[in-house]
């Protein structure tokens, strides 16, 4: 079986299409929650602080908290995805944010949003969990003129706001 990467390459090559494929860096939105339940253990970190912190219990982190990700709005995908449609782009391309934030930095983030301030609780690292995440999105911008629209910051507030009006 092909990875995608190879699927990606080898489409481009036998037929006479531009193909591209896009990596998607932890994606944020308040339209992928109502898919994912927010307790369960495949759910991303920022629906589970979220549902922990307005449930009144402290989000927990696995690890120091020092980790990092690269957290990208759904929104901007979308955007990514239309941009790299319209264009004749080719091959595999990075979407994220292009920025780093720590779990901890996250937790505070999500505190000052919510206005829940309940220390996190730190439980043993997680066998195989990345330490840190940041995205080369040059390839991207440069192919078809992506860059993030939307902040961390604007799009955990649209998050917080859909969790609070219901949305889980």
């Amino acid at each position: 079986m092909l990875s995608r990467n190879s699927r990606a390459s080898t489409t481009g090559r036998f037929l006479p299409i531009s193909t591209a494929y896009g990596r998607f860096f932890f994606a944020t939105s308040t339209s992928s929650a109502p898919a994912r339940d927010p307790n369960s253990e495949c759910a991303a970190v920022i629906p589970k602080f979220i549902a922990r912190m307005l449930d009144g219990k402290p989000p927990i982190i696995y690890g120091d908290g020092e980790q990092t990700r690269d957290f990208v709005f759904v929104a901007d995908v979308v955007r990514a995805n239309i941009l790299a449609m319209e264009s004749e782009a080719s091959g595999i391309f990075n979407i994220a944010g292009g920025g780093r934030i720590s779990l901890n930095q996250l937790a505070g983030s999500l505190s000052a949003i919510t206005g829940i301030h309940r220390r996190p609780v730190y439980e043993p690292p997680r066998p195989g969990d990345v330490r840190d995440s940041l995205a080369d999105i040059s390839r991207s911008h440069d192919a078809f003129g992506f860059s993030p629209g939307c902040t961390l910051d604007a799009g955990l507030r649209e998050t917080v706001a859909w969790f609070r009006d219901g949305g889980r």
